[in-house]
């Protein structure tokens, strides 16, 4: 792990942004984020599938997600 600029951001299955969690220089090492259920107006989302994109100088990836509350 090294130093870089992370976006973390939520999306729904229509591809709508939910949540940006990190948009930030981040150090090096290990982290957790944990999500709490917010969007972007910090209104409660419902349960169900969601998409997250975590993008780095050298890394993206984007994976599902299920919220069961």
């Amino acid at each position: 792990p090294e130093a870089a600029a992370v976006s973390l951001v939520i999306y729904d299955v229509t591809g709508k942004e939910v949540a940006r969690l990190i948009n930030t220089q981040i150090s090096s090492g290990y982290h957790q984020i944990i999500w709490n259920g917010l969007d972007k107006n910090y209104t409660p989302v419902a349960s169900g599938v969601y998409i997250y994109r975590l993008k780095t100088d050298k890394f993206c990836d984007v994976k599902k997600m299920l919220l069961v509350r």
